[in-house]
């Protein structure tokens, strides 16, 4: 007998105390081991439609919910006595008609329905008002419907809705269907999920996989329910099931905007590789340390009950994977700091009398000697420097060569290294022996991977099939400058894909969020990115756009919405303040303040504190997410940063400024799941405009 579990479960236990938790997961743990255990008082629910629900007692008033069958027992719901009976009395669980999914179908009497509009009185030969909204799917035969997973008592309810009461009948409906409908209302065509034979098991369906989980023995049974609000660790949506299982002949990289996954497939490829391939090392890294914590944290809830799995995955920051693998080889590296690199470029600019500025030196320094490793002049002269829009002759790259050569006799001098040039001996190291350190790479936050980064990883892969899997969106590159993954030996075509479904951010958020950026954005190769048909499976309030005469009104008002946040019971921690950089924390703690609450900074050595309101910079926002959010500061002369205008040598690099600019924003505001509030001293970023200010 099949002993299931399904997302309402986990959903539900997560709602309870930490003491009726601890109670339902014990019971949980005896039914598995006996369904028919006398001490758990199980019965029939007579007053349910579906027959096959039954109540298990876990204690005086908790009830678990359960759906028998002769193949099956699937845990559906806990709760206190009432509630829990409640809920399954307006529920059946049965097969889908067209696609064969296993589906749990809310009864559609039990919906409240929309009050009728009053007529409206107008005055004699005046043309009355028209209240007649557009019904988006009347067109659509019941076939097309159920064709996408609606429930057949649900698809005249669909066809007749406007779009108001769409948004009410959406949460009523399985999350495959859901999606279809919300891609349909925004001109997408979604696919249409493939019949399964109807001999097959309804729960093996790959949309019925999305919301129930087989369990196969204790261990995965505790996996499930050791943290149940971490429901990404359990239930995955097919097009992440696919991508997480499939195997690739080369390179794979994965994408989408903010909130659609790429995070959660990384993890699960990272324990599929090492599950499918015993006693193999995996790599899991990302760009920075606090979003490397964060993985190791999710990581450690997906892998607690199989400890030989996790010890094979190391997850680190790009930059400490580089470091350990060097010293073990060459000896700990001496990274030469910035401003070293800075003084040696000034000092080298004026022994040779050059006119360039400090800033084009350093960009062309980082972007395209140091990043592509170039130590002889010819190779300067003829390196099409891709991602540089400023244009140079030959005599001038005649003298930059000059300067560049005494910075590398600078660095050589002092003992010290870049770490370009750590990544860049260690892919030299790996090319010439067929020992690998790793046996797969996982890659996080892939856009903000630099040249010789990706020159390792292409030297670790080394086009073995399955040997480099990258999850990252374009739209959030704010680290680095665009380049050519092909030229440094990792090409993607063919095996890239673009997930569509939101988890984490509102439609309303999103849909705000998502006009920063162009609809379709590509790489240097040519990969492109389609946010068209990108679709959130929640709805939320509105994001609330200000504009303030001064900071002291600014820090006033947020603090006021921080204050009503919290009074509707968010805790502290669950909502974030982000600014453009430190020199605006200030007024991030002025609204902290104005709110009567406690703050706390982040860093890369300080996380999320209980109790306290989290204030960061955007570049130190990525990777982290809030219920609710306050983008603030965002004045005309602070976003873009004018500092980086400034900096800009050249006006064709002015661009790509406005382009990573733009991308900060839209990091900043997707990281809000439920509440946006983005504010600035009058008259604003110009970024405003495209947000509604």
């Amino acid at each position: 007998m099949n002993i299931i579990l399904a997302d309402t479960y986990t959903a539900s236990l997560a709602r309870l105390s930490g003491p009726e938790q601890k109670a339902a997961k014990e019971a949980t743990y005896d039914l598995q081991t006996n369904p028919a255990a006398p001490g758990l008082q199980m019965h029939r629910l007579d007053r349910a439609r579906d027959q096959n629900f039954w109540s298990a007692r876990v204690n005086s008033d908790l009830r678990i919910i359960l759906h028998k069958t002769d193949g099956s027992v699937l845990f559906c719901y806990v709760d206190h006595h009432d509630k829990a009976y409640a809920w399954a009395e307006r529920r059946r669980i049965e097969r889908h008609q067209t696609t064969g999914a296993m589906q749990i179908v809310e009864i559609r009497e039990k919906v409240i329905e929309i009050p009728v509009m009053a007529p409206v009185a107008v005055p004699v030969g005046a043309a009355a008002p028209s209240v007649k909204k557009p019904v988006p799917f009347e067109h659509l035969r019941k076939t097309e419907l159920l064709g996408f997973g609606v429930p057949a008592d649900w698809v005249e309810d669909v066809r007749n809705a406007d779009e108001d009461r769409l948004l009410e009948l959406l949460p009523h409906l399985p999350a495959e269907a859901q999606e279809a409908l919300l891609r349909l209302a925004v001109g997408e065509r979604p696919d249409k999920p493939e019949p399964v034979p109807p001999v097959a098991d309804p729960f093996q369906h790959p949309d019925a996989q999305r919301r129930f989980l087989i369990v196969s023995g204790r261990e995965d049974l505790e996996r499930a329910l050791e943290s149940p609000w971490e429901s990404w660790a359990v239930f995955l949506h097919p097009d992440q099931r696919r991508l997480v299982s499939r195997q690739y002949g080369g390179p794979a990289r994965v994408s989408g905007s903010a909130g659609t996954g790429k995070t959660v497939v990384a993890l699960h490829r990272a324990v599929a590789l090492a599950r499918r391939n015993p006693g193999a090392k995996v790599l899991l890294a990302t760009f920075s340390k606090p979003l490397a914590n964060a993985l190791r944290r999710r990581l450690e809830t997906l892998v607690r009950p199989e400890p030989d799995t996790g010890s094979r995955i190391t997850v680190h920051p790009i930059t400490g994977v580089g470091y350990d693998l060097y010293a073990r080889r060459f000896g700990a590296p001496n990274i030469a700091p910035g401003t070293l690199v800075a003084s040696l470029l000034k000092n080298a600019a004026a022994a040779e009398q050059a006119k360039f500025s400090p800033a084009f030196l350093m960009d062309e320094w980082r972007d395209v000697v140091d990043a592509w490793g170039i130590q002889d002049r010819d190779s300067y002269l003829n390196v099409p420097r891709l991602g540089r829009k400023t244009r140079i002759g030959g005599k001038q790259r005649e003298l930059l060569w000059t300067i560049f050569e005494r910075v590398r006799a600078g660095l050589d001098e002092r003992n010290v290294t870049t770490w370009s040039q750590v990544f860049l001996r260690l892919a030299s190291g790996l090319s010439e022996t067929e020992a690998r350190p790793f046996d797969f790479a996982v890659i996080d936050e892939a856009q903000d991977i630099g040249v010789a980064e990706l020159r390792f990883l292409a030297a670790l892969g080394a086009g073995r099939p399955d040997g480099l899997f990258f999850a990252g969106d374009i739209g959030q590159r704010i680290f680095q400058q665009p380049f050519s993954w092909k030229a440094v030996g990792v090409d993607v075509r063919g095996r890239s894909f673009t997930l569509k479904v939101n988890y984490r951010t509102s439609q309303q958020i999103r849909m705000k969020a998502d006009r920063l950026l162009p609809s379709d954005v590509a790489d240097v190769d040519g990969n492109s990115e389609s946010r068209k048909g990108t679709v959130s499976v929640f709805d939320g309030p509105e994001p609330t756009l200000r504009l303030f005469p001064d900071p002291k009104a600014e820090a006033e008002a947020v603090g006021g919405w921080i204050a009503d946040r919290l009074a509707q019971g968010m805790k502290p921690e669950e909502i974030g303040v982000v600014v453009r950089t430190e020199a605006q924390l200030k007024r991030a703690r002025d609204a902290v303040k104005a709110a009567g609450a406690k703050a706390s900074e982040l860093s890369e050595k300080v996380e999320i504190s209980d109790g306290h309101i989290s204030i960061t910079t955007m570049h130190l926002a990525k990777g982290l997410e809030f219920r609710a959010v306050a983008v603030i500061a965002c004045d005309e002369d602070v976003v873009p940063s004018i500092e980086r205008m400034e900096s800009v040598s050249d006006e064709s690099d002015l661009d790509e400024v406005f382009a990573t600019e733009r991308h900060l924003l839209y990091v900043a505001c997707t990281r809000a799941r439920d509440e946006l509030m983005v504010t600035a001293v009058a008259p604003g970023s110009e970024f405003l405009a495209d947000l509604g200010i």
